[in-house]
């Protein structure tokens, strides 16, 4: 165990990063790695969960504010088939007038009920004449 000033130097030195393993402990357990390594393992890293979150195509389904009970089942059922098969899902309002809280409600329920299949990728973002929300397979 060194002080924080210690490992800098001893670093410093060696020509070598000091990467922290786990900032949660007391002290926080540190390592010596060449210079560059570190940073190509977490571009690595982050790169394997964009290709993660990013699989599958965006498939957008279109509802309406005023949507029946059984039609809004139907939609439901096809969206967790469509994230449960590993495609992106973008649900779409479509708003006239003063819809707007009806539409940003119903997508707040569509989510909720589709919290078992997927999770989601954006928040409920109002536009124009269409509300719309992403969802990721989970």
């Amino acid at each position: 165990m060194l002080s924080h000033q210690k490992a800098l130097a001893l670093a410093k030195e060696a020509k070598a990063d000091l990467v922290c393993t786990s900032l949660m402990s007391s002290p926080p357990p540190c390592k010596l790695v060449s210079r560059g390594s570190a940073k190509a393992q977490r571009d690595q890293e982050n790169k394997e969960s964009r290709l993660k979150e990013g699989s599958g195509k965006v498939k957008e389904l279109r509802l309406t504010p005023d949507i029946e009970d059984h039609d809004y089942d139907t939609k439901l059922r096809q969206a967790a088939k469509l994230l449960d098969s590993g495609n992106r899902v973008l649900l779409v309002v479509k708003i006239s007038g003063k819809e707007g809280p009806k539409a940003k409600a119903l997508l707040d329920r569509l989510v909720a009920d589709l919290s078992g299949s997927g999770k989601k990728a954006t928040g409920i973002q109002l536009s124009g004449k269409q509300a719309a929300v992403e969802m990721l397979p989970a």
